[in-house]
């Protein structure tokens, strides 16, 4: 049965303008965006096959090349395309909503763009939010690449790029690919190092967040060990 003869009330777009895009599932979002479904499937059938393909993450098909998602059924290249540059607005959204306040001030915009950034990348980065004295965004860097176990982080290296960026403060973050979103005790370490070594240049490390998968990034300064 087509999405056209639903009754209304179940209609995702209907929904939408009744309630609002949070009351939405994840494959009535996707179905929106795809518009129409293939032969014998409705847009929300569709949705829901592409979502399993990625074991239900969105996070994983936000973090798919556009020339992949072009080759999955009901997708292509128009529509991979568009969905790049809507995630891509996405970015710049909550960037700008970081850019012009106090980036403490809104924890969930920054899991949000951190979410957006390293969830779905299949290797370990290290990364930096350079923030100035009023702690608005200045810069975000990845300092480091590694592979899917482990990524090496050179406090030295780190120092040099607070100073270059003029920075006073510091959010790290980086992902487990792992999907495990817990610190391991290398990275209790390494940030209690970073922490003494950019202390000598007066820049505060203000958090740092782990990101896997679909969950919550994970906060040091929330669990105590900033």
């Amino acid at each position: 049965m087509a999405i056209s003869d639903w009754p209304a009330g179940e209609r995702p777009r209907e929904r939408l303008l009744a309630h609002g895009a949070a009351a939405l599932s994840d494959a009535e979002l996707l179905a929106i965006f795809l518009r129409v479904g293939v032969r014998g499937k409705s847009a929300v059938a569709l949705a829901r096959e592409l979502l399993g393909h990625f074991s239900g993450s969105l996070g994983r098909l936000a973090g798919t090349s556009p020339d992949a998602l072009s080759k999955l059924p009901g997708m292509g290249p128009a529509k991979a395309t568009q969905l790049a540059a809507v995630l891509e607005l996405a970015r710049r959204a909550l960037r700008e909503e970081l850019s012009d306040g106090d980036l403490l001030s809104s924890p969930t915009a920054v899991r949000d763009w951190l979410r957006l950034h390293l969830a779905a990348l299949p290797h370990e980065v290290f990364c930096a939010l350079w923030l100035d004295n009023r702690n608005r965004l200045l810069a975000f860097e990845e300092l480091f690449r590694g592979t899917l176990a482990q990524t090496s982080v050179f406090p030295r290296e780190v120092v040099k790029r607070a100073l270059a960026c003029n920075a006073a403060g510091v959010v790290f973050a980086h992902n487990h690919p792992s999907g495990a979103a817990e610190p391991s005790s290398t990275d209790e370490l390494l940030t209690r190092s970073l922490r003494e070594a950019l202390a000598l240049v007066d820049v505060k490390v203000l958090d740092h967040f782990v990101v896997a998968g679909a969950a919550q990034p994970l906060s040091f300064a929330e669990r105590g060990l900033i």
